[in-house]
């Protein structure tokens, strides 16, 4: 696993298309130089406002969409709901931007359909590498970030009460949800219970399919909703 949490068992994606949305025109040019100049990437579109992001998605259809939350017009929570929703973008996943310490929107977003998270002081290769991980659909970015903003949102303002059936997984599926759930990579999980990858990504896989999980980060969502997570499970 590299420093951040991205998980070392997911290999790089060798092309990757990536629409930018993101209000501010500097950070918006200065993330398009940087994808554009890396080998196997491109931006493929650039958005100002929420809804024009879930217009280009849908018409360039991009493996990642780099979402800002806070955006005029309609915010990257709402975008990206309408685009995850989109039976037309479901090859696309949507890495979310965000300040962690001023946004209480974690919960929500990856009930929205977001794949992942990225804190806006990453450096470029953690920018990178976070892109790639998303767009592999494999893994959920920087688990044990996402566990501590998820925590930390539970603890703050505590979102409406959800409750997820977990009756159709079998024992073992829920301790593999479980683990999930407090941001263990298949790498972690296959040591914690003495299994293969193979077989782990194999639960995952059945996990994915019961639960009408879009990827990883919706599994997240479940063992939190399911009652497996609680706030003292996810801190840190």
């Amino acid at each position: 696993m590299t420093g951040d949490g991205v998980p070392d068992d997911v290999p790089p994606a060798t092309q990757v298309r990536v629409l930018l949305a993101e209000d501010q025109v500097l950070v918006r040019d200065s993330l398009k130089v940087l994808i554009n100049a890396t080998p196997g990437m491109t931006a493929v579109g650039e958005a100002g406002t929420g809804a024009e992001a879930v217009r280009l998605a849908r018409l360039q259809r991009p493996d990642v969409v780099l979402m800002d939350v806070r955006m005029p017009d309609m915010g990257g929570i709402e975008a990206t709901r309408r685009i995850c929703a989109d039976p037309v973008n479901a090859g696309t996943r949507v890495l979310i931007l965000t300040t962690f310490d001023q946004d209480d929107y974690v919960y929500a977003s990856l009930r929205a359909g977001a794949s992942g998270f990225l804190i806006k002081s990453a450096t470029a290769t953690e920018l990178l590498a976070a892109i790639r991980v998303v767009a592999s659909g494999e893994a959920l970015l920087a688990p044990t970030v996402t566990r501590r903003l998820i925590a930390d949102f539970l603890r703050g303002a505590q979102p409406a009460p959800v409750v997820r059936d977990l009756s159709d997984i079998t024992p073992r599926e829920r301790e593999v949800l479980t683990l999930i759930g407090r941001g263990l990579s298949n790498t972690e999980l296959a040591e914690h219970l003495h299994l293969t990858v193979g077989t782990v990504k194999t639960h995952i896989s059945r996990l994915l399919a019961k639960l009408h999980a879009r990827d990883r980060a919706q599994l997240v969502v479940a063992a939190y909703e399911g009652g497996l997570i609680t706030t003292t499970d996810g801190r840190r």
